[in-house]
């Protein structure tokens, strides 16, 4: 082959080899923007789902409260229920509202009319279709203190019904009544409230709180249920915690019974608690007065000696541990210091008349506080 002929070979293959990086760089170019076009595309797609979306769990209209009467029929499912909703106005779409309530896991929806409006919120409408009562006058109400007993309980309701306190104590305590709220409340009463040795079943179960009432005269059952929706609530806040002490809602709520019967307003709980465990630990009755009035079934100013020698589970001088069950109910204070008790050395704690409290790491420390405060 001549040197003519190599140098035009060299030159088409030159040329060839030019074309391909020009095509290969087209195809490049092709697949860039098309790879943009796509991204952008689906970016618009989430952007415009994500503000359709946000757009539809906000209020239809905040500023109009013109209620309008909704009925929903008896058998209605979540999906019927929420296209009502959205013909009647109330939300912008029925489907953005029934993923809602499903990923939040409500239920108990009620059949009946409702007065609802297109400022409302979906908690408000969703806590509208669950009680009936957001757009109600309160009737009445009644107030549960703190550190209450079951019977103390009964009176209260029996004050502000027509219900009499025998018989709200009578039914707080009838089996088929406390089996028909334990299969109602699987995750806050257990088979331990049957334990034979606990005097109320419901004791300590009825949290301390101010419930509004919407009707004449409640039976006792909606008025119950209606405190145990609070204590289950508020149970629920603590399952984190309660799992790391190993706590069923019974073992808290009794704990926190006895730091509350046991609390003043100028003692910090927590260190009540401490006492508590530590005696526990140290495998000690707790010996706590409360305890044996409970047992009594009597309220006294003092304790005696020979009060102490009652033979009853509930006698923590005379059984360690915790009680078979709360002696009170307790609040949200008390329930902390259950789960978050202080950390101290104290094995001991005594009442002052004034209402403080002393706390000792040793018997002789204690029997020397005793002596100085109490007569």
């Amino acid at each position: 082959m001549s040197q003519e002929d190599k140098h035009s070979k060299k030159e088409y293959m030159r040329e060839k080899m030019m074309e391909r990086q020009a095509e290969a760089k087209i195809v490049r170019k092709i697949v860039l923007i098309a790879s943009l076009i796509l991204l952008l595309v689906l970016g618009g797609t989430i952007a415009g789902g994500y503000f359709y979306i946000n757009s539809a769990l906000k209020p239809v209209d905040p500023k109009n409260k013109t209620e309008k009467k909704i009925e929903i029929p008896i058998g209605s499912s979540v999906s019927g229920i929420a296209q009502i909703l959205e013909d009647n106005g109330i939300i912008k779409n029925a489907k953005v509202f029934k993923y809602y309530v499903k990923l939040r896991n409500e239920s108990g929806f009620m059949a009946g009319e409702y007065a609802l409006t297109p400022a409302m919120t979906f908690p408000e409408i969703i806590e509208s279709l669950k009680t009936g009562k957001i757009m109600e006058e309160v009737v009445f109400k009644i107030t549960i203190p703190e550190g209450k007993q079951l019977k103390e309980i009964a009176t209260i309701i029996a004050e502000k019904t027509k219900h009499n306190a025998n018989e709200v104590l009578t039914q707080l305590n009838n089996k088929e009544f406390i089996q028909q709220l334990i299969e109602k409340y699987p995750n806050l009463l257990t088979d331990e409230i049957l334990n034979p040795e606990i005097k109320f079943p419901l004791e300590g179960y009825l949290f301390p709180a101010t419930y509004p009432f919407y009707k004449e005269n409640p039976s006792i059952e909606e008025i119950v249920s209606v405190m145990l929706d609070k204590t289950e609530k508020v149970i629920e806040e603590y399952s984190g915690p309660m799992v790391e002490r190993e706590f069923t809602a019974h073992k808290l709520l009794t704990m926190a019974s006895l730091i509350e019967e046991e609390a003043t307003e100028q003692v910090q709980r927590d260190q009540i608690a401490s006492v508590f465990y530590n005696r526990i630990d140290a495998g000690m009755p707790l010996q706590t007065d409360p305890t044996v009035l409970y047992a009594q079934g009597k309220h006294k100013e003092k304790v005696l000696y020979k009060d102490l020698e009652i033979n009853d589970p509930y006698n923590t001088y005379k059984n360690k541990g915790l009680t078979p069950g709360p002696i009170a109910n307790a609040g949200i204070s008390s329930i902390e210091a259950a789960l978050h008790p202080a950390e101290t050395n104290y094995m001991y704690f005594l009442a002052t008349s004034s209402g403080e409290v002393l706390f000792s790491k040793t018997l002789e420390e204690h029997n020397q506080k005793k002596a100085e405060h109490i007569q």
